[in-house]
């Protein structure tokens, strides 16, 4: 929580647009997920985003759940609408948006590899699914990755999903896909490395993305922008998840130009 970026760039839209909204950051204990997602509501609370580990922990809470919601088994925006509490996945979109940037249409068919199997990795899964991309989960938990493929092949007409365990990723593995994303918390302050495996042997022509965010290039980007690839950093997803979820507060387009600039002064 005390590294997100959200608060800023939200509070630079609301001003932008003269909304009187404010976004404050709020830690909440497992335990007490449900009486925060409850307590929105009854404090007069237009809505949230939710930051990992929380965003399946929140859906029993939640009235009713998006398409993307529902297919990712995770949420990361609440809308409050007269006491109502809608869940909303804008990570897909915001994935989706990053990688049509860079890539435009050209990855229908191509294969991608997705390492890890919670929240953000859902979102990979799905917006690359949809993109026509067949699908390689690696995860160290089995029972994760099992869950997030059956997410994938049931909710995504014709999707393929494989699963592969960390411990069983070669080097051809890595250098045979067309995308390659780390969808875990690796490379963030304090949390390791992705591992070498992985960030050696991307190769040039290959869309490498990274969902951890920071003020510069993580080390995963910076050796796969050595090697040749295009990279996507996670300020990207997170400007485009920012700006869907504030539409869902506010119902006005997000001044998303405002936004970055918030974010990268």
């Amino acid at each position: 929580m005390s590294h997100s970026l959200s608060p800023r760039l939200q509070n630079a839209a609301f001003a932008a647009l003269g909304l009187d909204y404010v976004y404050v950051p709020l830690p909440v204990r497992a335990a007490e997920v449900g009486a925060a997602v409850r307590g929105l509501a009854a404090l007069g609370f237009r809505g949230a985003n939710v930051t990992i580990p929380h965003k399946g922990a929140v859906i029993p809470y939640l009235d009713e759940l998006s398409e993307d919601a529902r297919l990712a088994d995770a949420v990361n925006t609440i809308v409050v609408d007269e006491g109502f509490l809608r869940g909303y996945n804008t990570d897909v979109e915001g994935v989706r948006a990053a990688l049509v940037a860079v890539a435009g249409d050209s990855l229908s068919g191509d294969p991608a590899l997705i390492l890890g199997a919670g929240g953000a990795a859902r979102a990979a899964a799905l917006a690359l699914a949809r993109l026509g991309c067949p699908l390689t989960i690696v995860n160290r938990t089995p029972a994760a990755a099992e869950h997030l493929s059956a997410l994938i092949t049931t909710g995504v007409p014709g999707a393929s999903c494989d699963r592969l365990a960390l411990s069983a990723l070669t080097e051809r593995e890595v250098e045979r896909q067309r995308v390659v994303v780390n969808a875990t918390s690796l490379g963030m302050a304090g949390e390791g490395k992705v591992p070498a495996l992985l960030a050696d042997n991307v190769t040039a022509g290959q869309v490498v993305f990274d969902a951890v965010y920071a003020s510069a290039p993580t080390d995963f980007l910076v050796a796969a922008r050595a090697r040749g690839a295009t990279i996507v950093d996670g300020l990207t997803m997170l400007l485009g998840q920012a700006g869907e979820a504030f539409s869902l507060w506010t119902g006005a387009p997000a001044p998303l130009e405002v936004m970055r600039d918030a974010v990268q002064r």
